[in-house]
């Protein structure tokens, strides 16, 4: 008994390695969005994934025919949402000015393809207010994109 137990374990870290190798970079960049932090220095996007990668492998055995991807992904964008009073400040980046359920919607919908319906039953809204918080941050990245740059000053010396 014990030594099935102990196969079983090994491979399960087994399918789990495979899976992050497969699947951390990905949500790593999806972590990265939703904190809008830059990619060469994100401890909190880090520190994201690492919780929901944990949640993953917790439940790993339970998934049963589930996508582990989807399921890592929602418990990623689970623990923003519950957590997103940490990220509210502007961090730079083209989502840094949008707000943390503005950039979790867009990330979703847009950068991860989710559905609207999918979208709103993951955060508990509904669809119309999904589709209207997503076509404003939209709107905004767009505008922020395409607005014109300040000219540089010019630094006179004497």
């Amino acid at each position: 008994m014990r030594e099935r137990d102990a196969a079983q374990q090994r491979r399960r870290a087994r399918e789990f390695e495979a899976f992050v190798a497969g699947a951390a970079g990905r949500l790593l960049h999806v972590s990265t969005l939703l904190t809008a932090e830059p990619a060469d220095a994100n401890p909190r996007a880090q520190s994201l994934l690492v919780a929901a990668l944990a949640g993953a492998y917790a439940r790993w055995e339970f998934l049963r025919g589930e996508d582990p991807y989807d399921r890592t992904r929602q418990e990623l964008a689970g623990r923003f949402a519950r957590t997103s009073w940490h990220h509210r400040r502007h961090r730079g980046g083209p989502l840094g000015s949008l707000t943390p359920q503005e950039r979790l919607v867009l990330v979703l919908r847009l950068y991860e393809g989710v559905p609207e319906e999918q979208t709103a039953a993951l955060l508990g809204l509904p669809v119309q207010r999904v589709r209207a918080i997503c076509a404003r941050a939209v709107s905004h990245v767009h505008a922020r994109r395409h607005a014109p740059k300040a000219p540089a000053r010019e630094v006179v010396t004497s």
